[in-house]
């Protein structure tokens, strides 16, 4: 697995093994095909981390600081050697779940330009969290929540203030954007 684009492009980090499954490139850059005009300075949590390949290309692209919430240590491990790696300083690891995480962030105040949710697929996860981070302040008024998920999770078109402007699909994994509702 690699950093597909940005300052740190070309950089290989490490990946999971069994357990863990990586965003894939293509996925990956797609992904950071529709942020390229808004990626610049932006506040990002990558929640469901796990090696972190999403937040570090967020940071290679022109990211301001990246907040990486992963609740299993083995992953959270992987994640502080490919940080190493990439030599970066602006982030920050939460070793806590991610609806505590969400509960957390909002009872501290902390607001996200860009939230990007990949949870783990089979668990009907995708939904869930989805439903939580709208019941939670923390995404700026003109920012993004981007959700990986499995084809098979239904996810609502409209969730609280969110709502899906664009679906990109790739074999059993959809991409899925929402913004605040107008």
């Amino acid at each position: 697995m690699k950093i597909l684009t940005g300052n740190l492009k070309g950089l290989i980090l490490k990946s999971p093994k069994g357990k863990l499954r990586s965003t894939q490139d293509k996925v990956r850059k797609a992904i950071f095909d529709v942020l390229r005009n808004v990626i610049s300075g932006a506040n990002f949590l990558e929640l469901f981390a796990g090696s972190g390949s999403v937040g570090i290309e967020a940071l290679s692209c022109g990211a301001g600081f990246v907040c990486f919430v992963e609740n299993d240590g083995e992953a959270c491990g992987l994640l502080r050697d490919n940080l190493a790696k990439a030599r970066l300083t602006n982030y920050a690891i939460k070793p806590i779940d991610a609806f505590a995480a969400l509960e957390q962030f909002s009872k501290e105040k902390k607001s996200f330009d860009i939230i990007f949710l990949d949870p783990p697929y089979y668990q009907e996860l995708a939904k869930k969290i989805l439903l939580s981070l709208s019941a939670y302040d923390i995404l700026k008024p003109s920012g993004l929540v981007i959700i990986q998920h499995f084809k098979k999770d239904v996810i609502p078109e409209i969730t609280g203030s969110l709502k899906i402007f664009k679906q990109k699909i790739y074999g059993d994994t959809v991409v899925s954007f929402y913004q605040m509702k107008t």
